[in-house]
């Protein structure tokens, strides 16, 4: 280690004025040890500074450099983590903690010795040392008591030989010194005579001291007797006191005694008053007076002052039941005692109560039944508020039963269900019998409506049969005067299937009204009297979307589980499953009965039901009624779509007479009133989105089934099939004035256009046969780029051969075509859409266009020929409206 020293020195410190005065080989705490120096150095040049430096050795070769260096006044604390055993580890506080393990304790000890002489001399003690042995910082001060002051840095080691001659003197010393010097002249000149003149100085003031110190052992003699008769007053002293101490030792004991009763009788105190306190709690909580007593064992179940003595009984019997006792007090006789009291007065009430109770149902149940006759001839349910209102006054009561005998309340529950669910059972099937008889009514006084528009018997909705008869019947109807009577038969029909569905749709009104307040009513009274929750909320998964679009909820079974459900949302669902577990059974079939007297009654039943389902659901979304009728309308809305589909299927199957025109399509008169018949139906409805589906639907199978007749027709033509159920489909949207089959209106628009305009060049076709071949051949010439005006020169184009071409078309003969035409075109029309003179009024249109046009070819081609046709327009409107009056 030497030899390192004095490499360092070398190397490092002497080329910056430094001396290091303390080394230790230390690594980093917790790492691998990769090894270095910590040096303790000084400057040589005033002030001096002292520093704590970290010195490595090289990684390219042997020689040492320096890393880092701190000032020994930023050293705030130094620990040595343990002052009684031996441990390499310390720490140096700088501006953070350098954590250092030494390779030997021994350097440690001599490093932090060096750093607290310095920390000593330099900073006035500035640093803090923790942790470190009282035996290493007492070397230092008992070796300046020893030494006199100028020496006693000398006396440490061979590290101290290098402090002691750079030893400061204090400001006094400097000045004595100063003072001493000016005295002696000659001191600077004559160091020999100065240093022996203060050593003669030196002496003189060593005898002074002796003689002062012989002077003042006569003082010490008397100072010595003082304090011997001080110490005898002392132990005078100390005996009073051993004395007062054992009289006070006896004082002492006697309050002792005095304060241990008192705290006796404390303890005894509070003992009393607690007791005192349980004594009473016990007394105002589990005391139950004897009217309660009385009113629980005897009280008047029936009468109402009974009934509100037994609810107060029963409220203050389960008030002392759940009083919180406190620990211990289920072991006091009384308490025993009063619990067993409580618990046979709980027994014999509840036991009482459900007797009660249990023929209250079965008394109300018999009761009810007498009244059902009365309401046969009526169609109308039985009113139950009266029971429902009689027992709201056991209602605390069955609060009482629930939260004490829940058994006895689970019972009572299912009794009144069983009894409950025969009387409804009763009364709705009776109920349903007199909608089910009105219903038959309608249909027995609408069956002789052979002609009919809809339903079972030879409507737009029954068998393809009696479609058919009634598109034949409508067309000869069409086609003879004689069929009046007919038409007539079956505008009385018509007015018949209206009457019936009216009387049909109140009816059904009649039957959902009736049932909806007496579920709401039956639900709001279970949840009452019950004391269960009346707004459950729908669980997940339980509503569902049907094939229609119409929300779908699944009730739970309806079997009534004698398990009750872990929730009262629970309980009152399947109560109220089972107590109406044929309502849903009975209006399904109510529906299908409506459905076959006529498919159409399923739009009337769609507005209700969709109607009181959105009533329903703003009341409550998840009450039985809302799910029940949302189940019904989910047959509703299926029925509604086979209706449409059954519609679209006759009309794929009509066939039409191939010896008769066509005429207006019977499944085009049937969407006119079918949406006729919708559109008053479904007037401020609910659910206008399904029937604009529907139309759809229907406007589609229309259109794609007016061209396959027409393209099946052999005695009309197919422009004129098109033509008139075109013009009819348009004139009934407009009418109608349906926004979604806006896009079809316009669609029908153009068809009918279309066709009519096709129909009238067909019909019309070339009235001047050879004019129409004469002029063909002159405009081909002009196509092949013959000029016009040299289209006369052509052999077969001259004038000649025009003027022969014009006197085959005198006037009488083109009159007799147009006449001709026309009885053609009165054939092919029919006289429901009153077309006829509209396409009269085309054809003479087209053909004043074509007698225009060979005019312009005439000018061009023959110019100042003179040449002219032999009749002129004014003969041809003339011709036309002839023809038409005489028609």
């Amino acid at each position: 280690m030497t030899a390192i020293k004095h490499a360092l020195q070398r190397d490092i410190f002497t080329p910056n004025d430094e001396r290091l005065l303390s080394i230790v080989n230390v690594c980093k705490a917790g790492k691998k040890k990769k090894n270095c120096f910590l040096c303790a150095t000084v400057t040589t040049e005033r002030p001096v500074q002292v520093r704590v430096v970290k010195v490595k050795k090289s990684d390219k070769g042997d020689f040492y450099k320096r890393q880092m260096a701190w000032e020994l006044r930023d050293l705030a604390e130094v620990d040595a983590k343990d002052a009684s055993k031996e441990n390499p580890e310390f720490d140096l506080h700088f501006e953070k903690v350098y954590r250092w393990v030494a390779s030997s304790t021994a350097e440690k000890n001599s490093f932090i010795s060096c750093i607290w002489k310095l920390n000593q001399r330099y900073l006035r003690k500035k640093v803090e040392f923790v942790n470190v042995s009282s035996q290493l910082l007492e070397e230092l001060p008992k070796a300046e008591e020893s030494v006199p002051s100028g020496e006693s840095q000398s006396v440490a080691g061979g590290d101290e030989d290098a402090l002691d001659d750079y030893q400061e003197l204090n400001a006094r010393e400097e000045q004595d010194i100063e003072g001493m010097m000016e005295v002696c002249e000659y001191a600077i000149s004559n160091a020999e005579a100065f240093a022996e003149k203060l050593s003669k100085e030196l002496q003189v003031l060593d005898g002074a001291n002796i003689h002062s110190i012989m002077a003042s052992e006569k003082q010490v003699n008397i100072l010595m007797q003082l304090l011997d008769e001080a110490l005898s007053e002392v132990d005078t002293i100390e005996g009073k006191m051993s004395s007062y101490e054992e009289m006070l030792q006896s004082v002492k004991e006697q309050m002792d005694q005095i304060s241990q009763s008192n705290r006796l009788i404390q303890i005894s105190n509070n003992n009393n008053g607690k007791l005192l306190d349980e004594i009473q709690f016990l007394v105002n909580y589990m005391d139950l007076s004897k009217g309660h007593i009385r009113a629980l064992q005897e009280g008047d179940l029936s009468s109402s002052k009974g009934i509100e003595a037994c609810i107060n009984a029963s409220e203050a019997l389960l008030q002392c039941m759940n009083v919180p006792l406190r620990p211990g007090h289920e072991k006091l006789m009384s308490v025993k005692q009063q619990q067993h009291l409580f618990t046979e007065l709980r027994d014999t009430f509840s036991r009482r109560l459900t007797n009660h109770l249990n023929n209250v149902f079965v008394h109300q149940g018999h009761d009810q039944s007498s009244v059902l006759s009365q309401h046969m001839a009526e169609l109308t349910l039985p009113k139950h508020s009266p029971l429902h209102r009689d027992l709201l006054h056991y209602a605390k009561l069955m609060e009482w039963l629930k939260n004490t005998q829940r058994e006895k309340y689970e019972g009572l529950s299912r009794t009144y269900v069983d009894y409950m669910t025969r009387l409804y059972e009763r009364e709705i099937k009776d109920f349903f019998e007199v909608a089910k008889i009105k219903m038959a009514g309608t249909a027995k006084e609408g069956k002789g409506n052979k002609f009919g528009l809809h339903g079972s018997s030879g409507k737009l909705t029954g068998s393809t049969s009696s479609l058919n008869k009634l598109a034949v019947q409508s067309s000869s109807s069409r086609r003879s005067q004689s069929s009046s009577l007919l038409d007539m038969g079956n505008m009385s029909a018509s007015d018949l299937d209206v009457a019936d569905r009216t009387k049909f749709d109140k009816i059904f009104e009649q039957v959902l009204s009736e049932l909806e307040p007496l579920c709401l009513a039956e639900q709001d009274f279970i949840s009452k009297f019950f004391k269960l929750q009346q707004h459950p909320t729908l669980a997940q998964g339980e509503v569902e979307e049907s094939d229609g679009g119409v929300p779908s909820r699944q009730p739970p079974p309806g079997e009534y589980r004698h398990v009750i459900s872990s929730t009262e949302k629970d309980m009152v669902r399947l109560m109220m499953n089972k107590v109406f577990q044929s309502i849903e059974t009975e209006l399904n079939s109510l529906i299908t009965l409506g459905d076959k007297i006529d498919t159409f009654h399923s739009l009337y039943m769609l507005v209700k039901m969709s109607h009181h389902v959105w009533t329903a659901e703003n009341v409550d979304p998840a009450s039985y009624l809302s799910t029940t009728l949302g189940n019904v309308l989910v047959t509703v809305k299926r029925n509604f779509d086979k209706c449409i589909s059954g519609q679209i299927r006759q009309m794929e199957e009509v066939k039409i007479s191939k010896k008769s025109k066509v005429g207006i399509l019977p499944f085009v008169t049937g969407f006119e009133e079918f949406a006729e018949l919708a559109e008053t139906i479904f007037r401020n409805a609910e659910r206008r989105g399904d029937l604009d589906k529907a139309y759809v639907k229907l406007i589609r199978a229309v259109f794609m089934n007016v061209e396959k007749v027409a393209n099946e027709s052999q005695k009309t033509p197919r422009d004129v099939v098109m033509m008139e159920n075109f013009h009819h489909i348009f004139s009934t949207l407009s009418h109608l004035k349906i926004s979604c089959l806006e896009t079809e209106r316009r669609e029908a628009k153009h068809k009918y256009t279309d066709h009519l305009q096709s129909y009238v060049i067909n019909s019309l076709g070339q009235p001047l046969e050879k004019l129409n071949h004469f002029f063909e051949g002159v405009e081909a010439r002009v196509a092949q780029g013959v000029r016009e005006d040299e289209v006369s020169y052509q052999l077969a184009f001259n004038k000649q051969e025009l003027r022969k071409v014009i006197k085959e078309y005198p006037g009488k003969e083109v009159k007799k075509g147009l006449d001709n035409l026309y009885k053609k075109v009165d054939k092919h029309l029919c006289e429901e859409e009153s077309l006829l003179q509209v396409v009269w009024h085309s054809m003479q249109d087209e053909f004043i266009r074509q007698y225009k046009h060979f005019e312009g070819l005439i000018g061009r081609c023959y110019p100042g020929s003179g040449i002219t046709m032999e009749f002129t327009i004014g003969d041809m409107l003339e011709y036309f409206s002839s023809i038409a009056q005489s028609h």
